[in-house]
């Protein structure tokens, strides 16, 4: 069996993004409409990022701006109206493997399957064969220490559990990116404290690229290394800022309040300030 906890990367496209020092993610004059019985609603407007292997990059943008959008273009759920996205050098045009995304919601979970069964499910579908599959998941599921309830059910869970399970279904894919569109928005404040906690701790361990939606100023400045800004509906790439400096020992400095503060204002301000 393979080492399940090695991230799978095609040496090809790895080696050739490497020597060219080229971004992982790029994402270059995107637009996104949407169609509706009478006329087309703009959700993104021509934006463009580059995100780096091993990146936590963050989508922070007011509700309606557009960012799950994004990101699900990203994912290749849907289709963009101009521009174009590249992952590893190659056009995204549909959902594959080498994105995961956990979602906000927590009813994503089949509930007829157990934890360790919903884990192994995706991999299944990939031909990952059945002992494989139930044994990478299970790793996994250690991972997000949620071990002693490999064989519960998803109504037997709580919010933050039923998010680790999404957490570690998404990791054991061994995507070249994972997406998370507000998976902790939902959780009450100590939960979701908790879950950025751990989710730190697993890239600090695995070294995934991540791309992580939120409308949250203190979430983006703690999970991310980057964030990129997004205007108003519909959204533009206001600005781009380095937040790696940052962490929950941050949370009370001069330097994360005014950090707060300037992305604030830049969240805020009149588009043509």
């Amino acid at each position: 069996m393979t080492n399940p906890l090695k991230i799978a990367v095609p040496q090809e496209t790895a080696a050739a993004a490497a020597q060219a020092g080229r971004p992982l993610l790029q994402v270059r004059q995107v637009s996104i409409d949407y169609r509706l019985s009478d006329r087309a609603v703009r959700a993104v407007h021509q934006v463009s990022l580059d995100v780096h292997e091993g990146d936590r990059f963050i989508l922070l943008g007011a509700s309606g701006c557009g960012k799950s959008s994004l990101l699900k273009a990203i994912g290749g759920f849907i289709p963009t109206s101009e521009g174009s996205i590249e992952l590893a050098g190659r056009q995204v045009q549909k959902a594959g493997p080498d994105r995961a995304m956990v979602f906000q919601e927590f009813d994503q979970l089949p509930p007829w399957l157990t934890v360790q069964q919903n884990v192994a499910f995706p991999l299944r579908a990939t031909g990952v064969k059945r002992r494989e599959a139930a044994e990478r998941a299970f790793t996994y599921i250690e991972k997000v220490g949620l071990a002693r309830f490999a064989d519960a059910y998803p109504h037997q869970l709580s919010g933050g559990m039923k998010q680790r399970v999404a957490i570690a279904r998404a990791l054991a894919l061994q995507p070249r990116v994972l997406l998370m569109d507000e998976p902790f928005a939902a959780l009450d404040a100590l939960t979701r404290q908790r879950m950025q906690q751990e989710l730190l701790e697993l890239w600090a361990e695995f070294r995934f690229t991540l791309v992580f939606v939120t409308h949250a100023i203190d979430e983006a400045l703690l999970l991310g290394s980057r964030i990129a800004v997004l205007s108003p509906h519909p959204g533009r790439l206001r600005a781009e800022i380095d937040a790696s400096r940052f962490d929950a020992q941050d949370i009370a400095s001069p330097d994360f309040r005014a950090a707060t503060q300037r992305i604030h204002c830049l969240l805020f301000e009149q588009a043509h300030a």
